[in-house]
C-alpha cells in the first residue's frame, strides 16, 4: 500500500527493532507488548515483519517480506502466525487503531 504510515518494523537480517518516533505517546506498556510481538515473529518465522495504518481508514494491518535469497523464511508459515497474532492481539489492534485515528487528527467521527 502506498498510503500507509508505519508504526513498528521488525527485521531478522538486521536484528533491530523500530518503533515509529510519532507513536511514542503509546503506552510504554503497549510498546513492549509490539517489540515483544515482533521480534518474536521474526524470530521464529524470519524475514520482516511491519505493522502499518492505512492512511484512509485507520486501518491496521501486518505486512511481512524477506530477502529474495532467503530459502529458510517460509511463506505458508509466516501467513498463518500472521493470522494467530491478528486474533489474538484483536483487541489490542482495535485500540491501536482508535488511537491512531485520535491522535493523528487525519479522521472525524
Amino acid at each position: 500500500m502506498d498510503n500507509e504510515e508505519i508504526l513498528c518494523v521488525a527485521s531478522q537480517y538486521e536484528q533491530k527493532y523500530y518503533l515509529n518516533e510519532m507513536f511514542n505517546n503509546i503506552p510504554q506498556s503497549v510498546k513492549d507488548e509490539l517489540k515483544i510481538m515482533c521480534v518474536l515473529f521474526v524470530e521464529e518465522v524470519g524475514g520482516i515483519i511491519k505493522l502499518c495504518f492505512d492512511e484512509e481508514d485507520g486501518t491496521l494491518y501486518i505486512k511481512t517480506d524477506h530477502d529474495e535469497g532467503d530459502f529458510m523464511y517460509d511463506d505458508i508459515g509466516a501467513a498463518l502466525k500472521v493470522k494467530k497474532i491478528q486474533n489474538e492481539k484483536q483487541e489490542l489492534f482495535e485500540s491501536l487503531e482508535m488511537f491512531y485515528k485520535v491522535f493523528s487528527g487525519k479522521f472525524e467521527e
